[in-house]
């Protein structure tokens, strides 16, 4: 969230009667700041901009909680700073940082380990000025309002196992507040919804969840789910993915529920009657009043999931929208295959054209300033998401002698149905010059495996194809409007899947070489349902025969007209197992060895030891081989829990001894063993 949207949700939630408003984790500043937090530059613009939210008449009788980054005796904390009728009530620091995945807080941050303790803090002169304060408390304690007492969580502290909503429920707090940082990933917002849910259902209490939603400058999406819980049930459900810059959700909910649940949970109660108390900040304010027994108190709701597929069809297109208004660029070009992949990144961009249509019908004057601005007309209104998609889409099918008429035949079908502007073009004069300065230099032809050439000759010549449709496609992104007598530029979309990465399944500098990719962190076998949502829900047709297609690189000579290179058979494995792989390497945490022991109960059925051996050694010989391909690797939208992206998520070695000598050893010894044994088993019989 930018600063200048913090007013505007404090000014929606006064307007529906809220007197408590909770924003998301470090929204004054965003979350995304990453290495900024070492600026001093970052602490001062966000005591400015505190500065300027105590001062704002919009925030006087209302309790409000928003987060930045706070020095205090020279240690940077990840705070909570809530503040009421300009005074501060209480600075909570983060006491749990998030330091796995993408997260790196423990890097810019140090947690807050005095539980139930606080220090005095000596606040800035420019805020003293407004407070009339010289110190306020800064530590873990809770807040004691008139009516109820309030206690904060942020946002990895729900996913610790001893989390602080468990000991403050005990205490006596009755509201439980947790801002969060957390980004998408497929399949992620159960986990999110039952650790809230839970929280309230053992414990009870009211749990309110804010989350930030949006592209914060990199490769992730954060995907709001912002909630409203009471006694394990659900009373509000914010969005996962939209447009709206600003989403305030809201519910009326009455506190002696929770005191009547808590009541007959005897086995809580004698845990309450020995834990330790929390400082508690007297703070003369009530969430409640005597006009609210009129009020209508809210009903449970059940939440609403997404499937996978229609997860993929909202957060990467919000995100492709996201960085297409930052960027200032007038849309995006896409060299599109016939393929799956380039033709689900196509459908993302028509899924965000559909989104954009949406938004402004719907009065959204935000994504109407930003797309006349991309599209650079001050009066023009999107209705159509074709018509949209063909000012803002430039699709571009580059053949060569070794393409189908098939895939060139799908590519321009999908393009005319989304309604994207379409160029199709031919690589071959530029191949054969690259080629030819090699041959007159060296006084060498290369030559296809096909006609005689070695495997080296046959890898170069399909490597030199796809290099050069990067070259293209960069040249046609920079002047292809220029051409057509519009301003601006265009963003180069890669397609290259998380399997194909994880193997190293591509070329490097190759069309997966673009600006930034919206499916590089979705499997193929993810990405094949999301087309198939896309053809029964946009509807597109044309997307049928690329689903039954087998998935080519075509940079090989076609076999009497046809396509003679498929990718399963090039990778040696397919991309069901790729999949199976790759959550191994990443999420189970297994090496060679591992992977092969669990591989040997998970394939028992369908594989002997000593195929899934020789499958599991291929795999990391691949993948150790083409490693290095991940430094290189185009800026992807984080979808998949085991992406290869060696920028932040996948941290390791670049250059292995592809051998794996030791490992595969020890997988050889276990099969001769297994083997050994099934011989005396058979023996027996």
């Amino acid at each position: 969230m930018v600063p200048a949207s913090v007013p505007s949700g404090i000014e929606i939630a006064k307007h529906r009667g809220a007197r408590y408003r909770l924003g998301p984790e470090l929204e004054i500043c965003g979350y995304g700041c990453w290495d900024h937090y070492h600026e001093s530059d970052t602490l001062l613009h966000s005591l400015q901009v505190l500065a300027a939210l105590l001062e704002s008449p919009v925030t006087q009788d209302i309790i409000c909680d928003v987060g930045m980054p706070v020095m205090h005796r020279n240690v940077r904390y990840n705070c909570r700073v809530i503040f009421l009728n300009r005074r501060i009530l209480l600075i909570r620091p983060k006491m749990a940082l998030a330091n796995e995945g993408n997260y790196r807080e423990l890097r810019w941050f140090t947690p807050w380990s005095r539980s139930r303790q606080t220090e005095e803090y000596f606040l800035p002169r420019m805020i003293q000025e407004l407070t009339k304060q010289e110190t306020v408390p800064f530590g873990d304690a809770v807040l004691a309002t008139l009516d109820t007492c309030i206690g904060s969580e942020v946002c990895e502290e729900l996913w610790t196992p001893r989390s602080p909503h468990v000991d403050m429920g005990l205490d006596g707090v009755e509201i439980f507040t947790n801002a969060s940082g957390s980004h998408h990933v497929l399949r992620k917002a159960h986990a999110r919804v039952d650790l809230v849910t839970m929280a309230t259902t053992k414990n009870g209490g009211i749990y309110l969840l804010a989350n930030q939603k949006g592209c914060d400058g990199d490769r992730l999406y954060y995907d709001g789910c912002a909630m409203i819980a009471m006694n394990g049930s659900v009373f509000a459900q914010g969005s996962q993915f939209s447009l709206d810059d600003v989403e305030v959700l809201t519910a009326t909910l009455d506190l002696e529920d929770v005191r009547s649940y808590r009541a007959e949970i005897s086995s809580r109660n004698l845990e309450a009657s020995k834990v330790s108390p929390y400082p508690r900040v007297k703070v003369d304010f009530a969430l409640s009043c005597h006009e609210d027994l009129l009020e209508p108190l809210s009903e449970p709701v059940e939440w609403k999931y997404h499937s996978p597929a229609e997860e993929i069809s909202l957060g990467p297109a919000c995100w492709l929208w996201d960085f297409l208004r930052r960027s200032q660029q007038a849309g995006f070009l896409l060299p599109l295959s016939g393929g799956v992949d380039s033709a689900a990144t196509a459908c993302l961009v028509y899924s965000m054209c559909r989104q954009v249509c949406e938004a402004v019908k719907d009065g959204n004057q935000d994504v109407l300033a930003d797309v006349r601005t991309i599209v650079d007309q001050p009066s023009y209104t999107p209705q159509d998401p074709r018509e949209l998609c063909g000012r803002i889409l430039t699709t571009c099918y580059m053949a060569s002698e070794n393409s189908s008429q098939e895939t060139c035949d799908r590519a321009k079908e999908l393009a005319q149905q989304i309604g994207s502007h379409h160029l199709g073009l031919n690589i071959d004069p530029a191949v054969k010059a690259v080629v030819g300065i090699f041959s007159l230099v060296t006084g060498k032809s290369p030559l296809f495996a096909i006609h005689g050439g070695s495997s080296r000759e046959n890898l170069a010549l399909q490597n030199v194809q796809a290099r050069v449709r990067m070259v293209v496609a960069y040249l046609f992104a920079q002047l292809s409007l220029w051409s057509r007598g519009a301003r601006g530029g265009l963003l180069v979309l890669g397609s290259a899947n998380v399997d194909e990465s994880l193997l190293g399944y591509l070329t490097k500098y190759d069309c997966s070489s673009a600006d930034i990719n919206p499916i590089g962190g979705i499997s193929k076998t993810d990405l094949k349902d999301f087309v198939q949502f896309c053809m029964e829900s946009f509807p597109l047709p044309a997307l049928q025969s690329i689903l039954v297609a087998p998935p080519t690189a075509e940079l090989e000579p076609l076999a009497s007209g046809q396509v003679s290179q498929t990718d399963e058979e090039d990778m040696g494995m397919t991309y069901a197992e790729l999949s199976v792989y790759g959550r191994l390497r990443k999420l189970a945490k297994t090496g060679p060895y591992g992977m092969f022991c669990k591989l040997l109960v998970m394939w028992r059925d369908v594989c002997t030891p000593r195929q899934v051996a020789d499958k599991v050694k291929r795999f990391f010989s691949k993948y150790s081989m083409n490693r290095h391909k991940m430094t290189t690797l185009t800026p992807a939208y984080h979808a998949e829990s085991y992406s290869p992206d060696d920028n932040r998520f996948d941290l390791r070695p670049f250059l292995y001894n592809t051998g794996w000598p030791w490992q595969f050893r020890c997988i050889d010894k276990q099969v001769l063993q297994l083997e050994r044994r099934q011989q005396d088993l058979d023996g027996v019989d």
